[in-house]
């Protein structure tokens, strides 16, 4: 299991992911009905008068499921908790049109008189205390005294008004803020959902991207620093450029005075502050840490160069810097055995696996389990999210671990990484979570690289990938 326990958020991204391998959500719908059914008639027996309370979700649409197959051998009164109109989901509206016959809208009906209430009005996806018709609904189901199962997780659960079942059936594992003092007994039940779902980014992973508002303005989706260059021109333009590609707002590129110029002739679009001399110094520092003050994330390492100096400048930085980093390819040498310098900062690790070793201190074996656990371990210890690269990508935090597997061997040629770490950085700039930047970079990153190769083959390069991050990403919000 990746996931210790599963956060409520992250039964949408399963269901998403589910779907685009194969497995659609009428179809875990349809399993997380009968299962609910099925234990409820192990427990309590046939022939019952059954209230199914039902909400305009797919929680409710998992207790129309439920009601159908109760009905062959109870008598089943489905109350929805509003008019059929506002039944908000299309695989809850097909389920629903199969038991219309069982229902009627709830306007205060005495539910003592039923041997089993089933709650499926407020599932994963609802926050706070319930609301209106819904708050209603559940004080009378706690005053009923009649034995209650839900459905997936209690109504209100971790509220001050929650429904308080005997017993929660709750489909492929334990939501966060489960436990038997809110749930009563809880009981796992398997709706199909496959491990891959969980196991690699998908698709539902970008439930987690931020969809700009209506009426955004200018750089309030994101404003970056990437700190690059000196040695390297390439490698910081493709950053920059891979991080307006997944949406951020401004794109500022401190380089050395050198190279500015250079680094501008790639693109109109990138703002690029110049700094003295050829190579990035301790010098800098201090200058650095002045100009995230009007950014909201920071991407450090590409085509800085190894000298001493730059190695120094890297920790002086880091150690001082607030906002939420990308450190990559240099700044990754320049923190080996220094790594008490990112105590207390945040961001991403990007290592290959030769940089994964050197931030470690040992050998790892290319093995998967071994990879795994070496980034967890590094993760754990520094309190940052890894994002080890390589034919599989590892995604961690130390916790939680996600892996990715798109991408392709014609993606060896250089510069890719760098349009990772862009990718990810520009997804930190736009207040995203260190781990769900990293797992939707992974993914978007691969993806992009896939279309590229559908026309380039083994002669991609890097900035072909610039060109498909807008229709990767396009393509996979749309299954949102």
């Amino acid at each position: 299991m990746y996931f210790l326990m599963i956060e409520r958020e992250e039964v949408r991204v399963l269901d998403i992911n589910s779907e685009f391998l194969g497995v659609p959500t009428e179809v875990l719908m349809e399993n997380a009905g009968w299962a609910l059914a099925n234990e409820i008639t192990s427990r309590f027996g046939s022939g019952l008068r059954i209230a199914i309370l039902c909400g305009k979700g797919n929680n409710g649409g998992d207790g129309f499921v439920a009601a159908r197959a109760l009905t062959k051998s109870n008598r089943v009164r489905v109350f929805l908790a509003l008019p059929p109109s506002e039944i908000s989901t299309p695989e809850a509206r097909v389920n629903f049109e199969k038991v219309e016959e069982l229902h009627k809208v709830y306007a205060g009906e005495d539910l003592a008189g039923y041997d089993v209430l089933v709650d499926a009005l407020l599932g994963v996806g609802s926050r706070g205390e319930p609301r209106g018709a819904y708050a209603n609904i559940v004080r009378t189901i706690n005053a009923s005294g009649r034995p209650v199962v839900s459905a997936d997780v209690p109504s209100g659960l971790g509220s001050a008004l929650a429904v308080r079942p005997i017993l929660t059936v709750t489909f492929h594992d334990r939501k966060a803020g489960m436990d038997e003092s809110g749930c009563g007994e809880i009981v796992v039940a398997d709706v199909g959902i496959p491990g891959d779902a969980e196991r690699y980014v998908g698709p539902g992973d970008l439930v987690h991207y931020p969809v700009p508002l209506s009426d955004a303005h200018k750089g309030q989706n994101g404003r970056l620093l990437v700190i690059g260059g000196g040695p390297y021109t390439g490698a910081p333009a493709l950053s920059g450029m891979a991080a307006y590609r997944i949406g951020t707002d401004l794109v500022f590129v401190a380089c050395p005075d050198i190279v500015g110029g250079i680094v501008a002739s790639y693109s109109p679009n990138l703002i690029v502050e110049g700094l003295d001399g050829a190579r990035l110094g301790p010098g800098h520092a201090e200058h650095l840490k002045k100009l995230t003050e009007r950014v909201d994330a920071v991407l450090l390492g590409p085509g800085l160069g190894d000298e001493p100096s730059t190695m120094e400048a890297i920790r002086i930085f880091v150690s001082a810097c607030e906002r939420p980093m990308v450190l990559d390819a240099d700044a990754l040498k320049a923190v080996s055995g220094h790594l008490g310098v990112l105590k207390g900062r945040t961001g991403v690790l990007t290592p290959h696996h030769r940089e994964l070793e050197l931030l470690v201190g040992r050998s790892i074996s290319p093995d998967l389990d071994s990879r795994v656990n070496s980034a967890k371990q590094l993760a754990a210890e520094t309190g940052w999210t890894v994002l080890l690269k390589g034919r599989v990508d590892i995604i961690t935090d130390g916790r939680m671990v996600k892996m990715n597997r798109t991408g392709n061997p014609g993606m060896s040629v250089g510069g890719t990484g760098d349009v990772l770490a862009g990718i990810t950085a520009g997804l930190l700039s736009k207040k995203v979570a260190p781990f769900n930047a990293s797992r939707i970079s992974a993914f978007i990153n691969g993806s992009a690289g896939d279309l590229a190769f559908e026309k380039n083959s083994y002669g991609l390069v890097a900035t072909d990938l610039l060109e498909r991050i807008p229709q990767a990403l396009r393509r996979n919000l749309s299954r949102i």
